[in-house]
């Protein structure tokens, strides 16, 4: 009788463990969906970004510099892959659009022109998709970490090799 007990016990501890275990790879995989939402959602608007700086090039010929730093904070963010280095480099991109929409303050003619108003209009709804995604993300990694550090399951999340994950923090938006 004490061993079939024991073996009861034995399976009823296993069983919690495969559910744990599942639960940290579910909430795991929630982290991974949303970093890849987010980076669709930069993808699209470092997409547009050139189509901006080219718009705006036509009007305001004397603000290369500006133009030259947006492009090459584009770049720069382009090429980081980790949720805290990207989301400083996405800040300063988001700086440097709002110095382009500044630049229509200047130029009346840019100002009134469509493209340069549809692309400013595009952005803004890319930048409105990036905070959903980001909170999306941002709650999916709070729940893998809060996770990985309560007990029991920080037992298995050491054992298995689960890591914290980091937040996207992407302060500034570039809407007007």
């Amino acid at each position: 009788m004490t061993e079939w007990l024991f073996a009861v016990a034995a399976a009823g501890l296993l069983l919690y463990a495969i559910y744990l275990y599942n639960l940290l790879v579910r909430d795991r995989q929630r982290t991974f969906a949303g970093w890849s939402d987010i980076e669709v959602q930069l993808k699209r608007r470092h997409d547009l970004i050139p189509k901006l700086v080219a718009a705006v090039q036509q009007y305001a010929s004397y603000e290369q510099a500006t133009l030259d730093r947006v492009t090459a904070l584009r770049g720069e963010a382009g090429q980081l892959h980790k949720a805290g280095d990207r989301g400083r480099a996405e800040a300063g991109l988001s700086a440097g659009l709002l110095s382009i929409y500044a630049l229509q303050e200047a130029y009346p003619e840019l100002k009134a022109d469509r493209s340069f108003l549809q692309l400013q209009t595009d952005i803004s709804t890319v930048e409105a998709d990036i905070q959903f995604a980001r909170r999306f993300y941002n709650g999916a990694v709070r729940n893998l970490n809060t996770r990985i550090e309560s007990f029991p399951d920080l037992l298995l999340a050491r054992m298995f090799g689960f890591e914290h994950a980091a937040y996207f923090e992407f302060e500034g938006s570039s809407t007007t």
